[in-house]
C-alpha cells in the first residue's frame, strides 16, 4: 500500500512539472523568431540581449510587438523592428509563419542573401523595409502574394534581375521603392493600371533600360517624385506623364532620353533638374532649344551625334529702328500716366470716400461712409465657368488696372456692385491681410467678404485663374467662394457665411478655457465631415489642393456642428496680391473674430515636422499631418497651442509626442481623452478607433502617412 502511495505522489509530481513545462515553453511566434535570432551570425547581438527561449511569449522582447487576436488563446506577433543594429546574417524563411505579422522593418542592417520566398506565407504582411541591407537575387515573383502589401522599400541592396511581371498583382500597394540595386531590362509595360493606389515609385539608380512605359500616366494616386533616374531609359517622353497629378515631380535625369519635352498638364511644374543629363533632350524648361532638324538618339539607346543641318534665327533689327521704337514707347508711357493722373484726381473730387477706410462701417445719415470705401466701377457680372469673358486670358488694360469689376462665380449668386456698398456690415476680425466682414445682402442672404490688401503686385491674370479653380470646388464640407472684386487698390473674395463659429471656439471658447459642450458624436461628426472634405480637396478638385493650414480655427461650423473647411488656396492668393501670407487667421466665412491673440504669435503646431524646413514644396501629407493633430485635440481636449497663461488645463507643449508616449507606455485610455467624454462609456470603443487613425495621420515619416481618402474610409466605418 505504501508503495502504491510513493508511485502516486511520484506520478503526481511529475505531472506537475511536466504541466509546467508546458506552461513556459514559447509560442510557435516566439520560436519563429528565435530561427531569425540564430540566423544572425555577426554584430548587433546586443539587439537580442532579452530574446530568451525560457520565456512564455515573445511579446515583452525588444522590437516586438503582439496582439491579442480573436479565438486565439496566446497574443500573436504583428511587428517586428530591429533596424539599424549592425546585424550580419540572413533572413530565415521561418519568419513566413507568422501569420499575423503586419510590418517587419530590418533596415540599415547588414543582411545577406536572397530575400526567402516562403517569407510572404506571412499573409497579413502590410509593410516590409529591408533597405539598407546587401540582398542579392531577383525580386521574388510571389511577393505579390499578399494581398495587403502596401508599403515595399527594397532599396540600397544588391538585388537584380528583371522587374517582375507579378508586381500588377500588388493591387493595395502604394509605396514601391526599388532605387538603388542593379535591377536590369526593360521596365515592364501593362501593370501600372492595376496599381491604382500607388502614391510613390522610386526605381532610380538601376540597370534599367528601354523606354519608358506610357502607363505611367495612369497612376492617378502618385504624389511625390516619379524618380527613374541614373538609369539607361532611351526614346522620348511619353506625353502621357502629363495626364500625372499636378503635385507630381519628376526626376529623369542621368539617362539617354531624346527629343523635345513635352508642354502640357504636369509638365508645366518640373524644373530644368528633372531633365538633366540626358544629352538628347531640348526644349523648355532646359536651356537648349529644339531646332528644325531634332536631335535624337538610336533606338537601343547607345551614343549618337547631332544631325548637322540646323536652322539658325535671322539677323536682329537695326541699331535705328530700336532708337525709334525706344522713342515711341516712351511718350506713349508718358501719355498713359497724364490720363491716368488725370483719372486719379478727377475720382478723389467726386468721391468722398477714403481709401484708408476710417468712419463707421455701414452707416448712414451724416456719418455715412463706404463698407468698402475704394471700390468703384461695374455692377456685377454672373457666369460662373460658363462666361467667356471670364475665361479670356486677353483682358484690357481697363480691366487689369483700372475700374474694376465684381464678378460672380456662382451664376444663381448674383448682386450689384452698389447693394453691396449699401449692404450693413460689421467687423468680423482684422489681421495685416486686411479686414474681413459680415454683410447683410439687401435679400436678408449673409456673406462673408474677405480684403486681400491694397497694393500688391498686379497679377490680374493669374489671380482671377487661381479664384476660378477656388470657385469650382463645391462639396458640403467646404466654405462656398461665391464671388470676386478686383482692381488695383482693392481685392476681395466674397463667401458664404457660415454661422457658428469655428472648431477652435468650440472646443475652447474665446477665453482659451475648455469647453464640455461638444459631445462626443459631435466631435466625430466633425472629424468626418472635415475629412471628408479635405479628401476631396486632394483628390477631386479641380486643382488638387494642399491646404497648407489645417487647424480648428480653420474648420467652422453651422448650427448643427457641420464642419466647413475654410482658406484653401488662400497662400497662392495672398503670394499673387504681394501679402504676407504669415498671419491667416481662418476668417473667410467665419462667425467670430480672430483678432491678434496667443494663436497667431505662436509657432503652428498643427504643421507636420517637414513643413516646418524652409524651401520645401507644400504637399498632401503636410494636410495629413495636421489633420492627425486637429483629431487628437477633439480625443484629447488638449491643444498643441495652448500656453499656461490662457489654460487650466495641462500644457501639452507636442500633443503628438504627449500621446504616443501615453500610448507606448500604456496609460489608460480614461486618463487620455477628453474628461468630458468619460461619462460616454459606449464611446470609448469608438475613442480607441479614432486614436489609432489620429496617430497614423501624425507619423513622422511623410511616406507611411496614409491618403486622406484612406482617413476618410477608415473614419466612416468608426460607430458603424
Amino acid at each position: 500500500m505504501r508503495k502504491n502511495w510513493s508511485f502516486l505522489l511520484v506520478f503526481l509530481l511529475l505531472m506537475l512539472y511536466l504541466r509546467r513545462q508546458l506552461t513556459l515553453s514559447l509560442t510557435p511566434d516566439g520560436l519563429a523568431l528565435l530561427s531569425f535570432k540564430s540566423a544572425v551570425d555577426g554584430g548587433g547581438f546586443d539587439a537580442f540581449s532579452d530574446w530568451n527561449d525560457g520565456d512564455s511569449t515573445p511579446c515583452s522582447w525588444n522590437g516586438v510587438s503582439c496582439m491579442n487576436i480573436s479565438g486565439d488563446p496566446d497574443p500573436r506577433v504583428v511587428g517586428i523592428s530591429v533596424a539599424g543594429k549592425n546585424l550580419r546574417g540572413y533572413i530565415p524563411s521561418e519568419l513566413g509563419t507568422l501569420l499575423y505579422l503586419r510590418r517587419l522593418n530590418l533596415h540599415s542592417n547588414d543582411l545577406y542573401g536572397p530575400i526567402p520566398e516562403p517569407l510572404f506565407n506571412a499573409s497579413s504582411l502590410h509593410s516590409l523595409f529591408l533597405y539598407g541591407n546587401n540582398l542579392s537575387g531577383p525580386l521574388p515573383p510571389s511577393i505579390c502574394n499578399i494581398p495587403r502589401l502596401q508599403n515595399l522599400d527594397l532599396s540600397n541592396n544588391s538585388l537584380s534581375g528583371p522587374l517582375p511581371v507579378g508586381l500588377k498583382n500588388c493591387k493595395k500597394l502604394q509605396r514601391l521603392v526599388l532605387a538603388d540595386n542593379d535591377f536590369s531590362g526593360g521596365i515592364p509595360g501593362g501593370i501600372w493600371p492595376e496599381m491604382e493606389n500607388l502614391v510613390q515609385l522610386d526605381l532610380s539608380s538601376n540597370e534599367l533600360n528601354g523606354t519608358i512605359p506610357e502607363e505611367f500616366g495612369q497612376l492617378k494616386s502618385l504624389s511625390g517624385t516619379l524618380n527613374l533616374s541614373h538609369n539607361h531609359l532611351f526614346g522620348e517622353i511619353p506625353k502621357s506623364l502629363g495626364d500625372l497629378p499636378v503635385e507630381v515631380s519628376f526626376d529623369l535625369k542621368s539617362n539617354n532620353l531624346s527629343g523635345e519635352i513635352p508642354q502640357m498638364g504636369s509638365f508645366s511644374n518640373q524644373g530644368p533638374t528633372a531633365f538633366l543629363d540626358n544629352p538628347f533632350l531640348c526644349g523648355f524648361p532646359l536651356k537648349k532649344p529644339c531646332y528644325n532638324s531634332t536631335q535624337s538618339s538610336p533606338a537601343d539607346g547607345t551614343q549618337a551625334t547631332a544631325h548637322p543641318s540646323r536652322t539658325y534665327p535671322k539677323k536682329g533689327l537695326s541699331t535705328g529702328l530700336i532708337v525709334l521704337i525706344s522713342a515711341a514707347d516712351v511718350a506713349a508711357i508718358a501719355l498713359i500716366g497724364l490720363v491716368v493722373v488725370y483719372i486719379y484726381w478727377k475720382k478723389k473730387d467726386s468721391n468722398s470716400c477714403s481709401c484708408a477706410g476710417k468712419g463707421k462701417l455701414g452707416g448712414h445719415g451724416k456719418e455715412h461712409t463706404c463698407i468698402f470705401p475704394c471700390l468703384v466701377g461695374k455692377s456685377s457680372r454672373a457666369g460662373g465657368e460658363d462666361d467667356s469673358e471670364m475665361e479670356d486670358p486677353e483682358k484690357t488694360d481697363r480691366e487689369e488696372g483700372g475700374e474694376g469689376d465684381l464678378v460672380a462665380i456662382d451664376k444663381g449668386f448674383t448682386f450689384e456692385l452698389d447693394e453691396l456698398l449699401r449692404a450693413s456690415a460689421y467687423v468680423l476680425g482684422k489681421s495685416s491681410l486686411g479686414i474681413v466682414y459680415k454683410v447683410v445682402l439687401g435679400n436678408g442672404v449673409p456673406v462673408a467678404v474677405r480684403r486681400l490688401g491694397e497694393g500688391g503686385q498686379q497679377l490680374y491674370k493669374e489671380f482671377v485663374a487661381e479664384v476660378q479653380a477656388i470657385g469650382r470646388v463645391k462639396h458640403p464640407n467646404i466654405v462656398r467662394l461665391r464671388a470676386y472684386y478686383w482692381a488695383l487698390d482693392e481685392k476681395l473674395l466674397i463667401s458664404d457665411f457660415i454661422s457658428n463659429g469655428n472648431l477652435a471656439t468650440a472646443l475652447r471658447g474665446r477665453s482659451g478655457q475648455p469647453s464640455s459642450s461638444l459631445s462626443w458624436a459631435t466631435r466625430l461628426r466633425i472629424a468626418k465631415g472635415t475629412a471628408r472634405g479635405l479628401a476631396y480637396l486632394h483628390e477631386c478638385s479641380p486643382r488638387k489642393f494642399v491646404h497648407e493650414a489645417i487647424k480648428p480655427s480653420n474648420i467652422l461650423l453651422d448650427n448643427d456642428f457641420q464642419p466647413y473647411i475654410s482658406d484653401f488656396g488662400l497662400n497662392r492668393l495672398i503670394s499673387i496680391t504681394g501679402s504676407n501670407p504669415s498671419s491667416s487667421g481662418g476668417f473667410i466665412g467665419g462667425a467670430l473674430p480672430y483678432l491678434k491673440s496667443v494663436h497667431s504669435d505662436m509657432t503652428n503646431s498643427y504643421q507636420a515636422p517637414e513643413a516646418r524646413v524652409p524651401g520645401i514644396k507644400p504637399n498632401q501629407r503636410w494636410d495629413v499631418y495636421s489633420f492627425g493633430v486637429v483629431l487628437l485635440e477633439l480625443i484629447t481636449g488638449k491643444s498643441p497651442e495652448l500656453s499656461p497663461t490662457t489654460s487650466t488645463s495641462i500644457e501639452v507643449p507636442d500633443l503628438v509626442k504627449w500621446a504616443r508616449k501615453g500610448f507606448q507606455e500604456e496609460v489608460p485610455l480614461s486618463d487620455m481623452m477628453d474628461p468630458a467624454l468619460i461619462q460616454e462609456v459606449h464611446a470609448k470603443k469608438e475613442v480607441l478607433s479614432a486614436f489609432h487613425i489620429a496617430l497614423a495621420c501624425t507619423e513622422a515619416d511623410p511616406e507611411i502617412r496614409p491618403r486622406m481618402k484612406n482617413v476618410a474610409e477608415n473614419l466612416e466605418r468608426v460607430g458603424l
